[in-house]
């Protein structure tokens, strides 16, 4: 074979070409950065509090499925889907397995679970409503609970 018929130098042949994008050159839509950073920020959490076992990484993936849908919907939600995906992993926590996260805050009574707030706005944050603070930004959990913080 005559090195000049090698398809691999016909830029028509680029696979990569072919699909339509440059994984280098192409910016990553602002969905798709949101939905990165939430399931990032939530997996951080889980992995502080040594949750983020293989079948709760599903549940993460699950409500980011969901959440694309749902803001592909309506845009203008994309900035609250890192709290969206948190409460939805919590919910399913809740019924899975049971509360998460737990309070690290209160050391008497009964335990119980922090709370995503705003339920839909930015800048989401774990709240204990018992005690009535903020005890961490989503994604900064591990801070708070004496683990590793997020890099």
């Amino acid at each position: 074979m005559d090195p000049s018929d090698d398809p691999s130098d016909d830029p028509s042949h680029d696979p990569i070409s072919a699909t339509g994008g440059d994984p280098i050159s192409d910016p990553i839509s602002p969905l798709e950065q949101a939905l990165h950073a939430a399931r990032a920020l939530v997996l951080a959490d889980l992995a502080s509090n040594e949750v983020a076992a293989a079948d709760v990484v599903s549940m993460v993936e699950d409500s980011v499925v969901q959440r694309r849908w749902w803001v592909e919907q309506w845009p203008e939600g994309v900035e609250f889907v890192a709290g969206l995906v948190a409460q939805d992993v919590q919910d399913a926590l809740l019924e899975a397995y049971g509360r998460w996260p737990l309070c690290p805050v209160c050391g008497a009574g009964d335990p119980h679970a922090l709370e995503v707030e705003p339920e839909l706005g930015p800048d989401p944050r774990w709240v204990c409503h018992k005690a009535g603070v903020k005890v961490a930004a989503v994604g900064s959990l591990g801070s708070a609970i004496g683990g590793p913080s997020p890099s």
